[in-house]
């Protein structure tokens, strides 16, 4: 056996090796530390509109359970506090099917782990908020790890108050929560940008294309661009089920096993790294399909730009439809991109448009362009083309409807949205 193959089989076995002690380090059962039932109030989010409050928290997935006495988790269950004061004259009704189209009853819930209801009842929240009182409790929805986006409406018979907020899980291990944006850039590293011409220059001269550690091979074009404040952003990709993805540790790992045994999707799904400006992502966000397989994903990374005082991050999409094994990869596998990364960016401005954040977007050039009859090749070695145009998104506080969203009339895109005048 030559070396060439005597060292991929021993990379391989290593490989294994690794995967095999983290699975069983994973099975390994110890007795978790007390959790503060009531800790979840600690990162409680209030909002005032006239005469109502409305006051939210979501709990960890070990604070639900000590709550509620059942692995609520194990079944995709997720617990959402919710506090109405109501100052007013008027009764008001909470609507749970706002803030989750299919969360779950108690009878429901209580059912599903054979337990009785009555605890279940009592922590619910309960309608109607009758003039000068306040009601809380839970509703009991959907899990979301990383980020929940919790969207409150009331109506009366005269009114309606809607109320949006986000919330962070402080349990989740983002990879963008190693990263302190504040201080990322010195104040003389900044380029403070007002003119809009003179942004579209800049944003033709940021970086072409990620690259390797090293940063002597390119890799995936940087076909995207935020413009925006990180919370109207962070709204916007939360609402149209963007997931923030885990670090690379070892429960990670083994979710990350276990879906692609089981043929499962795995929402945050930790994703490889790619350098822009000699460090990995800042920020990575997947949308899965139902395998770990397939899912649209992207990276970014924080920009020394801002215009009008807000960041400027660029990035990089492409839609993940298959895996493959290789050597390029430190984990011996990784995902096949669709070539067509210009579909990806295109369908990524589509679904921000419904996020109801998206005020304007345009094209820029910036990228090579890569004809469809000679592609390039990624880090990996997953051929792709485009037409070289990289998209501008300006996030700014919901609600933006689809009539009033702009497109600036600077480089069309040869599959275009609208025709040139």
């Amino acid at each position: 056996m030559n070396r060439s193959k005597s060292k991929t089989l021993w990379k391989f076995w290593i490989f294994l090796l690794a995967l095999f002690v983290l699975v069983v380090q994973g099975c390994a059962t110890t007795k978790p530390p007390p959790v503060d039932p009531l800790a979840y109030k600690n990162r409680m989010k209030s909002s005032v509109m006239g005469d109502v409050t409305i006051t939210v928290a979501v709990p960890t997935i070990a604070e639900a359970h000590s709550i509620y006495g059942v692995e609520l988790a194990s079944k995709h269950i997720q617990p959402v506090w919710v506090e109405v004061k109501n100052d007013s004259a008027d009764t008001y009704w909470f609507l749970p099917s706002g803030l989750d189209p299919d969360y779950f009853s108690p009878p429901e819930v209580a059912f599903a782990f054979k337990t009785d209801d009555e605890k279940f009842q009592k922590l619910q929240f309960k309608n109607p908020i009758r003039p000068e009182s306040t009601k809380a409790g839970f509703v009991l929805v959907n899990l979301d790890e990383g980020f929940k986006a919790v969207d409150i409406d009331l109506i009366s018979r005269k009114k309606v108050k809607s109320f949006s907020f986000i919330t962070a899980d402080p349990e989740f291990r983002a990879d963008h929560k190693e990263i302190d944006f504040e201080t990322l850039y010195t104040a003389k590293d900044i380029i403070n940008i007002e003119d809009e011409k003179k942004l579209r220059r800049m944003l033709e001269e940021l970086p072409c294309c990620t690259t390797n550690a090293d940063g002597d091979e390119y890799g995936d074009p940087l076909n995207l661009i935020l413009i925006g404040k990180i919370n109207d952003i962070l709204s916007a990709l939360v609402r149209r089920n963007w997931h923030a993805t885990e670090t690379i540790w070892s429960q990670a790992l083994i979710r990350t096993i276990k879906s692609f045994l089981q043929g499962e999707r795995y929402r945050y799904s930790p994703i490889s790294p790619l350098y822009v400006y000699g460090r990995r992502q800042d920020v990575a966000w997947q949308k899965a399909r139902s395998t770990i397989n397939e899912r649209n994903h992207m990276r970014f990374w924080l920009s020394p730009l801002r215009f009008r005082g807000k960041k400027v991050f660029v990035g990089q999409i492409s839609r993940d439809i298959g895996v493959k094994f290789t050597l390029k990869s430190p984990t011996i596998s990784t995902h096949v991109i669709d070539p067509d990364v210009d579909e990806a960016r295109r369908y990524f401005v589509e679904d921000l448009a419904y996020s109801q954040a998206l005020a304007r977007f345009g094209f820029v050039k910036g990228v090579p362009v890569v004809a469809k009859e000679a592609p390039r090749m990624n880090l990996v070695g997953d051929p792709f083309y485009t037409d070289g145009l990289r998209v501008v998104l300006f996030f700014e506080p919901r609600p933006y409807t689809l009539s009033d969203i702009k497109m600036l009339k600077w480089e069309i895109p040869s599959d275009s949205y609208t025709k040139k005048e």
